[in-house]
């Protein structure tokens, strides 16, 4: 039996749920997937017992207990270091860090606009004005990344920059966002990559009528 849980929502709408996965899968944790339906008041009153944000995901690996996707990641990194959830050298790693964070913390409008949704798939999409910056620092720190470490993932490897960015992949594939050859190249990357393929297959079997979650952007 698996000692640790992760309590996670949609896995079509929700981005960070997807986040905490992928990092639990690449420290390879032994855990239980706990869904949550967000829309089921009883499940939502559970959800309020367990972590006062009320956010996904929620990691309960033994004694410890974890929220917040940015918290996960470093929980696991110091409980699960031979995973190398971070890269070699210190740079490279303070690097790492700072665009893990900022994907964290930021990015509200094209979080807004582009909401998380692996089953749709539009030929084309007009982004929002508000939206355009944020879209254009994604491809500017993709750029910085590929070009300093040579890919194919943003740090040459798996890092927790790929799972925190693997769902604003995801958004550009959704809404058609055009992409230079090696930005597509990496996204393709991702998509291939086979915590990915594995996340999606699950997505793909969800009930299409599951709401989106304003919690999930």
């Amino acid at each position: 039996m698996a000692k640790a849980t992760l309590t996670i929502s949609s896995k079509n709408y929700g981005a960070w749920s997807l986040r905490g996965w992928l990092l639990c899968r690449m420290a390879g944790l032994d855990f239980e997937e706990v869904p949550v339906d967000m829309d089921d008041p009883d499940h939502r009153q559970e959800l309020l017992l367990l972590s006062p944000s009320v956010l996904v995901p929620r990691l309960v690996d033994g004694e410890v207990t974890v929220w917040d996707t940015l918290a996960i990641a470093n929980y696991l990194n110091e409980e699960y270091p031979e995973a190398k959830l971070l890269p070699e050298g210190k740079a490279k790693r303070a690097h790492c860090r700072a665009v893990s964070g900022e994907i964290h913390s930021g990015f509200y409008n094209l979080r807004s606009a582009l909401p998380m949704n692996l089953k749709a798939q539009h030929k084309s999409f007009k982004i929002f004005s508000g939206a355009r910056p944020d879209v254009e620092r994604v491809k500017e720190i993709w750029s910085e990344c590929l070009d300093a470490y040579g890919g194919p993932f943003l740090f040459g490897r798996p890092t927790m920059a790929d799972a925190m960015w693997a769902p604003v992949c995801t958004r550009f594939r959704t809404y058609a966002v055009p992409l230079e050859p090696k930005l597509q190249a990496y996204c393709d990357t991702v998509f291939d990559w086979d915590l990915m393929k594995e996340w999606t297959e699950g997505a793909m079997a969800e009930p299409d009528e599951i709401v989106e979650l304003e919690v999930e952007f």
